[in-house]
């Protein structure tokens, strides 16, 4: 076990769930769920056990692109030893201007077994990670919550983070409550105009995505540090800052300062790159410059907002 985990004697809440038998349960239900699947906003209804794809490529067969410590995660997930991430392939989102289209959208990545995917995590807690890092998860969270039982059985205990687009089901999160630890999601866009233009087939990204949030809140409450400046449970919200105020970035800024405590932890990106099919909408065909990225920083301290991760511009 990481020792800073066992100097702040941490547990994860999904240890009880294993105990009772519990997590094995709602892995099962997650399961049947893909028999006419609904893990997802797009509710696609496919017969992924029947070996059909969905909306975002995927059937009942688990693939994954990599696993391995990651150092370009936030810092309070980051550490010493790095995020655990582990990088699912496909996405029910899929951004015209997906920086990892490769494995979000494209074919980068390896059938593996549940009892594999177990593995990985034991093995990522072994070499010192910190956390268990998912990332783009929901289309596989059936997988996910079996290994996640058979590695706890082997002495897993790191805290779990759901690292997802935002936009999320809010009857599938409950699944996960008492399972996450860290929920790490992005508010992606205010504006439908432009979320409808950039996110294929969806109309509702902005109200769903709300939805999700404030229930991710409720389950896991503020991300404070701990004493060794990590953390270890609570809310981390990204939001990519995108060329043109396309994303409705006050909106959301503001929306936030009203729905959520002032202290709820805030990562305003400034790392867009055009990418993908990115470069077919000529207003998010660049990248942004530093006065779109101070304007931002500038809307968040106005609004109270008190936990923020600031990019060095």
């Amino acid at each position: 076990m990481d020792k800073d985990i066992a100097k702040l004697n941490f547990e994860p809440g999904y240890l009880k769930l294993h105990r009772t038998g519990e997590l094995a349960k709602r892995a099962q239900r997650l399961w049947d769920i893909m028999k006419s699947c609904r893990l997802c906003p797009r509710q696609c209804k496919v017969d992924r056990l029947a070996g059909k794809k969905g909306f975002c490529q995927a059937n009942s067969q688990l693939m994954v692109s990599s696993f391995h410590p990651h150092f370009g995660e936030e810092r309070p997930l980051v550490g010493t030893g790095g995020s655990g991430t582990i990088f699912f392939a496909h996405c029910a989102l899929r951004c015209v201007f997906c920086i990892n289209w490769q494995i979000s959208q494209g074919e980068e990545a390896e059938a593996i077994s549940i009892e594999e995917l177990a593995e990985m995590m034991l093995r990522l807690q072994k070499i010192g990670c910190h956390n268990i890092n998912l990332v783009t998860p929901t289309h596989y969270l059936a997988h996910i919550l079996f290994a996640l039982d058979i590695a706890v059985g082997k002495g897993l205990r790191l805290p779990i983070v759901y690292n997802s687009c935002g936009w999320e089901r809010g009857e599938i999160l409950n699944y996960l409550d008492g399972v996450v630890d860290i929920y790490l999601p992005d508010f992606k866009y205010w504006d439908n105009e432009f979320s409808q233009r950039h996110l294929p087939q969806v109309k509702d990204y902005a109200e769903v995505t709300r939805e999700a949030i404030l229930k991710m809140h409720r389950q896991v409450g503020v991300a404070k540090l701990t004493e060794d400046n990590l953390i270890y449970r609570g809310l981390m919200i990204r939001h990519l800052v995108m060329p043109n105020r396309v994303a409705g970035t006050k909106e959301i800024i503001e929306w936030i300062a009203n729905n959520l405590p002032k202290d709820t932890y805030l990562n305003i990106m400034s790392q867009y790159t055009p990418c993908h099919q990115a470069y077919l909408y000529p207003e998010i065909a660049r990248r942004i410059t530093k006065q779109e990225y101070q304007e931002v920083i500038r809307w968040a301290k106005q609004m109270g907002l008190t936990n923020l991760d600031i990019q060095g511009w």
